[in-house]
Protein backbone atom coordinates (compact mmCIF):
# COMPACT_ATOMS: atom_id res chain seq x y z
CA UNK A 1 0.00 0.00 0.00
CA UNK A 2 1.19 3.50 -0.82
CA UNK A 3 0.36 6.14 1.76
CA UNK A 4 -0.64 9.69 0.83
CA UNK A 5 1.80 11.90 2.74
CA UNK A 6 0.49 15.24 1.51
CA UNK A 7 -2.60 16.52 -0.29
CA UNK A 8 -2.97 20.05 -1.62
CA UNK A 9 -5.72 21.55 -3.78
CA UNK A 10 -4.02 23.69 -6.45
CA UNK A 11 -7.18 24.99 -8.11
CA UNK A 12 -10.86 23.96 -8.30
CA UNK A 13 -10.12 20.99 -10.56
CA UNK A 14 -6.46 20.13 -9.92
CA UNK A 15 -4.98 18.39 -6.87
CA UNK A 16 -1.42 17.59 -5.78
CA UNK A 17 -0.56 14.47 -3.80
CA UNK A 18 2.77 13.33 -2.40
CA UNK A 19 2.92 9.54 -2.19
CA UNK A 20 5.23 7.35 -0.11
CA UNK A 21 6.81 5.16 -2.81
CA UNK A 22 10.55 4.76 -2.12
CA UNK A 23 11.21 2.17 -4.82
CA UNK A 24 9.71 4.43 -7.48
CA UNK A 25 11.41 7.55 -6.12
CA UNK A 26 14.81 5.83 -6.25
CA UNK A 27 14.71 5.60 -10.08
CA UNK A 28 12.30 8.37 -11.16
CA UNK A 29 13.35 10.99 -13.70
CA UNK A 30 11.55 13.94 -15.35
CA UNK A 31 9.27 12.89 -18.20
CA UNK A 32 8.40 9.48 -16.72
CA UNK A 33 5.03 8.39 -15.34
CA UNK A 34 3.37 5.96 -12.94
CA UNK A 35 0.22 3.86 -13.14
CA UNK A 36 -1.97 3.66 -10.04
CA UNK A 37 -5.11 1.96 -8.79
CA UNK A 38 -7.09 3.38 -5.90
CA UNK A 39 -8.29 -0.09 -4.80
CA UNK A 40 -8.11 -3.72 -5.90
CA UNK A 41 -11.06 -3.31 -8.27
CA UNK A 42 -9.97 0.09 -9.51
CA UNK A 43 -9.15 1.30 -13.00
CA UNK A 44 -5.47 1.63 -13.96
CA UNK A 45 -4.68 5.26 -14.78
CA UNK A 46 -1.36 6.81 -15.86
CA UNK A 47 -0.16 10.00 -14.19
CA UNK A 48 3.07 11.80 -14.94
CA UNK A 49 5.62 12.19 -12.15
CA UNK A 50 5.43 15.87 -11.20
CA UNK A 51 8.33 15.67 -8.74
CA UNK A 52 10.27 13.19 -6.64
CA UNK A 53 12.36 13.18 -3.46
CA UNK A 54 14.83 10.34 -3.24
CA UNK A 55 15.75 11.10 0.38
CA UNK A 56 12.15 11.06 1.60
CA UNK A 57 11.19 8.27 -0.80
CA UNK A 58 8.21 10.16 -2.18
CA UNK A 59 6.65 10.82 -5.58
CA UNK A 60 4.49 13.86 -6.30
CA UNK A 61 1.56 13.51 -8.68
CA UNK A 62 -0.73 16.29 -9.90
CA UNK A 63 -4.03 15.35 -11.49
CA UNK A 64 -7.11 16.99 -12.92
CA UNK A 65 -10.51 15.67 -11.85
CA UNK A 66 -12.03 14.68 -15.20
CA UNK A 67 -13.15 11.05 -14.89
CA UNK A 68 -14.42 8.50 -12.40
CA UNK A 69 -11.02 7.41 -11.06
CA UNK A 70 -9.67 10.92 -10.57
CA UNK A 71 -12.94 11.81 -8.81
CA UNK A 72 -12.44 8.84 -6.46
CA UNK A 73 -8.76 9.70 -5.98
CA UNK A 74 -9.67 13.28 -5.11
CA UNK A 75 -11.72 12.01 -2.16
CA UNK A 76 -8.66 10.32 -0.65
CA UNK A 77 -7.02 12.26 2.17
CA UNK A 78 -3.62 12.39 3.86
CA UNK A 79 -3.01 9.10 5.64
CA UNK A 80 -5.08 7.08 3.17
CA UNK A 81 -3.29 4.58 0.94
CA UNK A 82 -3.43 3.66 -2.73
CA UNK A 83 -3.59 0.00 -3.67
CA UNK A 84 -1.09 0.08 -6.57
CA UNK A 85 1.56 2.59 -7.61
CA UNK A 86 3.76 1.19 -10.39
CA UNK A 87 6.70 2.95 -11.98
CA UNK A 88 8.70 4.71 -13.09
CA UNK A 89 7.49 3.96 -16.61
CA UNK A 90 8.37 5.45 -19.98
CA UNK A 91 11.55 7.10 -21.18
CA UNK A 92 12.98 10.04 -19.24
CA UNK A 93 13.43 13.46 -20.82
CA UNK A 94 16.82 13.83 -22.50
CA UNK A 95 18.28 16.91 -20.82
CA UNK A 96 21.94 16.27 -21.57
CA UNK A 97 24.02 18.65 -23.68
CA UNK A 98 21.42 21.37 -24.10
CA UNK A 99 22.47 24.91 -23.19
CA UNK A 100 19.28 26.84 -23.95
CA UNK A 101 15.72 25.51 -24.15
CA UNK A 102 12.16 26.74 -24.18
CA UNK A 103 9.55 24.74 -22.29
CA UNK A 104 5.92 25.43 -23.20
CA UNK A 105 3.22 24.10 -20.88
CA UNK A 106 -0.53 24.41 -20.89
CA UNK A 107 -3.12 23.75 -18.19
CA UNK A 108 -2.52 20.70 -16.03
CA UNK A 109 0.28 19.80 -18.48
CA UNK A 110 2.34 22.35 -16.56
CA UNK A 111 2.60 19.75 -13.81
CA UNK A 112 4.50 17.59 -16.29
CA UNK A 113 6.57 20.51 -17.55
CA UNK A 114 7.75 21.50 -14.07
CA UNK A 115 10.18 18.61 -13.36
CA UNK A 116 11.61 19.04 -16.87
CA UNK A 117 12.22 22.74 -16.26
CA UNK A 118 13.70 21.96 -12.85
CA UNK A 119 16.12 19.36 -14.25
CA UNK A 120 17.35 21.66 -17.04
CA UNK A 121 17.83 24.44 -14.48
CA UNK A 122 19.78 22.16 -12.13
CA UNK A 123 22.08 21.20 -15.00
CA UNK A 124 22.87 24.85 -15.71
CA UNK A 125 20.89 25.31 -18.91
CA UNK A 126 19.18 28.61 -19.72
CA UNK A 127 15.48 27.83 -19.50
CA UNK A 128 12.73 30.02 -20.93
CA UNK A 129 9.37 28.82 -19.67
CA UNK A 130 5.96 29.72 -21.10
CA UNK A 131 2.89 28.51 -19.23
CA UNK A 132 -0.70 29.06 -20.30
CA UNK A 133 -4.10 28.78 -18.62
CA UNK A 134 -7.67 29.78 -19.37
CA UNK A 135 -7.79 32.22 -16.43
CA UNK A 136 -6.15 33.25 -13.16
CA UNK A 137 -8.19 30.76 -11.11
CA UNK A 138 -6.56 27.82 -12.91
CA UNK A 139 -2.91 28.91 -12.61
CA UNK A 140 -0.66 26.35 -10.89
CA UNK A 141 3.03 26.23 -9.90
CA UNK A 142 3.73 29.83 -10.90
CA UNK A 143 6.29 30.41 -8.13
CA UNK A 144 8.00 27.06 -8.77
CA UNK A 145 8.45 27.89 -12.46
CA UNK A 146 9.83 31.33 -11.66
CA UNK A 147 12.37 29.84 -9.27
CA UNK A 148 13.69 27.40 -11.88
CA UNK A 149 13.51 29.51 -15.05
CA UNK A 150 15.86 32.09 -16.53
CA UNK A 151 12.77 33.70 -18.02
CA UNK A 152 9.15 32.84 -17.24
CA UNK A 153 6.09 34.06 -19.14
CA UNK A 154 2.55 33.48 -17.90
CA UNK A 155 -0.27 33.64 -20.46
CA UNK A 156 -4.03 33.51 -19.84
CA UNK A 157 -6.83 33.40 -22.39
CA UNK A 158 -8.73 36.23 -20.71
CA UNK A 159 -5.81 38.29 -19.43
CA UNK A 160 -6.80 37.83 -15.77
CA UNK A 161 -3.16 36.98 -14.95
CA UNK A 162 0.09 37.53 -16.81
CA UNK A 163 -0.36 38.45 -20.46
CA UNK A 164 -3.53 37.93 -22.46
CA UNK A 165 -3.08 35.52 -25.34
CA UNK A 166 -1.84 32.06 -26.29
CA UNK A 167 1.44 30.35 -25.47
CA UNK A 168 2.25 30.35 -29.19
CA UNK A 169 2.02 34.15 -29.18
CA UNK A 170 4.71 34.33 -26.50
CA UNK A 171 6.93 31.72 -28.14
CA UNK A 172 6.74 33.43 -31.53
CA UNK A 173 7.64 36.76 -29.94
CA UNK A 174 10.70 35.25 -28.25
CA UNK A 175 11.90 33.57 -31.45
CA UNK A 176 11.39 36.68 -33.56
CA UNK A 177 13.22 38.79 -30.96
CA UNK A 178 16.33 36.74 -31.70
CA UNK A 179 16.22 33.99 -29.05
CA UNK A 180 17.81 30.78 -30.33
CA UNK A 181 16.96 27.47 -28.72
CA UNK A 182 18.63 24.09 -28.87
CA UNK A 183 15.21 22.60 -28.35
CA UNK A 184 11.60 23.42 -27.53
CA UNK A 185 9.66 21.04 -25.27
CA UNK A 186 5.88 21.30 -25.24
CA UNK A 187 3.51 19.63 -22.78
CA UNK A 188 -0.22 20.20 -22.50
CA UNK A 189 -3.48 19.85 -24.45
CA UNK A 190 -3.05 18.14 -27.81
CA UNK A 191 -4.36 21.10 -29.76
CA UNK A 192 -1.89 23.41 -28.02
CA UNK A 193 1.04 21.10 -28.75
CA UNK A 194 -0.05 20.79 -32.38
CA UNK A 195 0.14 24.55 -32.89
CA UNK A 196 3.41 24.88 -30.97
CA UNK A 197 4.93 22.27 -33.28
CA UNK A 198 3.53 23.98 -36.37
CA UNK A 199 5.12 27.23 -35.23
CA UNK A 200 8.55 25.78 -34.51
CA UNK A 201 8.56 23.87 -37.79
CA UNK A 202 8.49 27.22 -39.56
CA UNK A 203 11.72 28.17 -37.77
CA UNK A 204 13.34 24.72 -38.04
CA UNK A 205 13.64 24.38 -34.24
CA UNK A 206 13.75 20.83 -32.88
CA UNK A 207 10.61 20.27 -30.80
CA UNK A 208 9.67 17.50 -28.40
CA UNK A 209 6.05 16.86 -27.44
CA UNK A 210 4.99 14.82 -24.41
CA UNK A 211 2.02 12.60 -25.30
CA UNK A 212 -0.55 11.19 -22.91
CA UNK A 213 -2.94 9.02 -24.96
CA UNK A 214 -5.35 6.38 -23.70
CA UNK A 215 -3.25 3.85 -21.79
CA UNK A 216 -4.00 0.59 -19.99
CA UNK A 217 -1.07 -1.62 -19.05
CA UNK A 218 1.86 0.77 -19.54
CA UNK A 219 4.19 -1.94 -20.86
CA UNK A 220 3.48 -1.89 -24.60
CA UNK A 221 1.28 -5.01 -24.68
CA UNK A 222 -2.24 -3.58 -24.98
CA UNK A 223 -1.62 -1.15 -27.85
CA UNK A 224 -4.06 1.38 -26.43
CA UNK A 225 -1.53 4.20 -26.38
CA UNK A 226 -0.49 3.86 -30.02
CA UNK A 227 0.40 6.95 -32.01
CA UNK A 228 1.53 7.57 -35.56
CA UNK A 229 4.96 9.21 -35.55
CA UNK A 230 6.77 9.70 -38.84
CA UNK A 231 4.29 7.38 -40.52
CA UNK A 232 5.04 4.53 -38.10
CA UNK A 233 3.11 3.18 -35.13
CA UNK A 234 4.71 4.01 -31.78
CA UNK A 235 3.55 3.28 -28.23
CA UNK A 236 3.63 6.17 -25.78
CA UNK A 237 4.23 3.93 -22.77
CA UNK A 238 7.49 2.35 -23.98
CA UNK A 239 8.64 4.44 -26.95
CA UNK A 240 7.71 7.72 -25.29
CA UNK A 241 5.95 9.54 -23.81
CA UNK A 242 8.09 12.14 -25.61
CA UNK A 243 8.35 12.22 -29.40
CA UNK A 244 9.56 14.46 -32.21
CA UNK A 245 6.69 16.92 -32.38
CA UNK A 246 7.21 17.58 -36.07
CA UNK A 247 6.51 13.91 -36.88
CA UNK A 248 3.41 13.27 -34.73
CA UNK A 249 0.04 12.86 -36.43
CA UNK A 250 -1.79 15.18 -34.05
CA UNK A 251 -5.12 15.01 -35.89
CA UNK A 252 -5.22 11.24 -35.39
CA UNK A 253 -4.20 11.60 -31.72
CA UNK A 254 -6.88 14.22 -31.10
CA UNK A 255 -9.58 12.05 -32.69
CA UNK A 256 -8.56 8.98 -30.66
CA UNK A 257 -8.44 10.95 -27.40
CA UNK A 258 -12.16 11.75 -27.75
CA UNK A 259 -13.24 8.11 -28.17
CA UNK A 260 -14.38 7.50 -24.60
CA UNK A 261 -15.25 11.03 -23.46
CA UNK A 262 -19.05 10.53 -23.36
CA UNK A 263 -18.59 7.29 -21.37
CA UNK A 264 -16.06 8.92 -19.04
CA UNK A 265 -18.45 11.79 -18.33
CA UNK A 266 -21.32 9.41 -17.62
CA UNK A 267 -19.29 7.31 -15.16
CA UNK A 268 -17.83 10.43 -13.53
CA UNK A 269 -21.34 11.80 -12.95
CA UNK A 270 -22.44 8.47 -11.46
CA UNK A 271 -19.51 8.51 -9.03
CA UNK A 272 -20.31 12.09 -8.02
CA UNK A 273 -23.92 11.07 -7.28
CA UNK A 274 -22.68 8.24 -5.05
CA UNK A 275 -20.53 10.65 -2.99
CA UNK A 276 -23.38 13.15 -2.79
CA UNK A 277 -25.69 10.40 -1.52
CA UNK A 278 -23.16 9.46 1.20
CA UNK A 279 -23.02 13.07 2.37
CA UNK A 280 -26.82 13.27 2.55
Amino acid sequence: MYKIIKKKVLNPTVTLMEIDAPMVARKAEPGQFIILRTDENGERIPLTIADYNREKGTITIIFQVVGATTEILNHFEEGDSLHDFAGPLGRATNTEGKKKVAVVGGGVGCAIAYPVVKKFHEQGAEVHTIIGFRNNELVILEDEFKENSSKMILMTDDGSSGTKGLVTDALKKLIESGEEYDEVITIGPLIMMKYVCQLTRNYDIKTIASMNPIMIDGTGMCGGCRLTVGGKTQFACVDGPEFDGHKIDFDEAIARSATYKPFERMIHDDICKLYEAEVI
